[in-house]
């Protein structure tokens, strides 16, 4: 079962998270467990959300999507950006509490938040079969600069990075190549597209990044036609396809 309370506070933080690595990869679960949606713990402390599809079977790897709020925000947010979307696609939504009020390496540098994400998903690869092909991370404004960020860092693990409006993307080692969605509207005032994605993804394309762009007339947020085109390039399959079909 994903840990339930019984302790007290984030363990001591680990070598690789301070150099924004995680660790937990996934493996063939062939365990029944629970869908719907789930508290997740970490050291008796509730430190996010999880949506399991009610369409998941163990015998079939499902997709899953680890979303990032943006600053001030919270798990639950993050979780929102997906979340109408998943029964019908059939993936499994995660989402974490920053543990301060914006993400660690965008405060600072990495540590508490990478740590608290990889015992999140050690939890999570042990109780659902995971499809390491269709593995994203994403989120919204900060949220969605530190998916880049740990996305690019980390694409040993993650095959696809969902960006909505992203600010930059931190200094780190870049592994493996990861697809990448951004999405940005271009009357954004928080996070001025020509100052953001407008540099972001002609970058990215160069660092030789399968790269989908998406500009939208709007402001600093996700519409819900954004959600459905990102999801579309995720899981197109799924999207296509009724899921007594797929």
């Amino acid at each position: 079962m994903l840990e339930s309370p019984g302790g007290n506070q984030d363990s001591k933080i680990s070598s690789s998270a301070r150099q924004g690595r995680i660790t937990a990869r996934p493996r063939a679960i062939l365990v029944e467990s629970e869908r719907g949606l789930r508290p997740l713990w970490v050291n008796g402390n509730q430190v996010g959300v999880l949506y399991v599809a009610r369409t998941y079977q163990p015998g079939i790897p499902a997709p899953l999507a680890l979303l990032l709020h943006e600053a001030g925000g919270n798990a639950q947010q993050g979780l929102g950006l997906l979340i109408n979307l998943a029964d019908d696609t059939g993936m499994i939504l995660a989402a974490v509490d920053s543990v301060h009020a914006t993400w660690d390496v965008i405060a600072a540098e990495y540590g508490p938040d990478v740590e608290r994400v990889d015992r999140v998903l050690a939890q999570i690869f042990a109780e659902y079969n995971i499809d390491d092909e269709h593995l994203a991370i994403g989120g919204f404004s900060d949220g969605a600069s530190y998916a880049l960020s740990l996305g690019l860092g980390n694409g040993d693990l993650f095959s696809h990075v969902i960006a909505f409006s992203p600010g930059f993307i931190a200094a780190t080692t870049e592994i493996g190549k990861p697809s990448i969605f951004v999405s940005h509207g271009t009357q954004d005032r928080a996070l001025p597209i020509d100052q953001t994605s407008r540099r972001l993804v002609p970058r990215l394309r160069r660092d030789g990044y399968s790269t989908e762009y998406l500009e939208f007339d709007g402001a600093h947020s996700v519409p819900p036609a954004v959600t459905v085109a990102a999801v579309g390039w995720f899981l197109p399959m799924q999207m296509t396809m009724p899921r007594s079909a797929a």
